[in-house]
């Protein structure tokens, strides 16, 4: 039994190293999320200057008719690549999801081989206990039988 806890032991390190690599690349996958989207919102900070921009040309006591175009190049170009970077933090999205979700296995796996273990600890002590008894219950018997021998 006690090579049995010592096996339940050794699985249960395992579960704990797969746990730990998992929570690395769900880590990783969260970190490269927050950087893309960090990139988005530089895209729309972009955007917002350009449309500060446009108003101030557009205000100007004399109008500069390419630098009005540029600026209406520049906001469009702007939302093609909003909405490029969107689907790629839609992607990213999606793959800390799944990082997500293996996490959560990896640890109701080492949850579950803890409990695994712990009830085999428990059944090899009670079971040690019985054995310690039973010796004891012996030794106890033998002894009253020598000494009745002896009277």
């Amino acid at each position: 039994m006690a090579r049995f806890v010592y096996r339940m032991q050794s699985v249960l390190n395992i579960k704990q190293k797969t746990e730990g690599q998992i929570k690395m690349e769900f880590a990783a996958a969260q970190a490269e999320l927050n950087k893309q989207m960090d990139i988005l919102e530089s895209y729309f900070d972009r955007k917002d200057n350009y449309l500060r921009e446009a108003e101030e040309l557009r205000n100007a006591d004399r109008l500069k008719l390419q630098d009005i175009l540029d600026n209406q190049y520049a906001t469009a170009q702007m939302d093609v690549m909003i909405a490029s970077q969107a689907r790629v933090v839609k992607q990213h999205e999606e793959i800390v999801e799944k990082a997500r979700v293996k996490l959560t296995k990896a640890i109701q796996e080492r949850k579950m081989q803890e409990t695994l273990r712990d009830r085999a600890y428990a059944e090899w002590i009670e079971e040690e206990k019985q054995e310690e008894a039973k010796e004891n219950d012996q030794r106890t018997s033998f002894t009253y039988t020598q000494r009745q021998r002896e009277m």
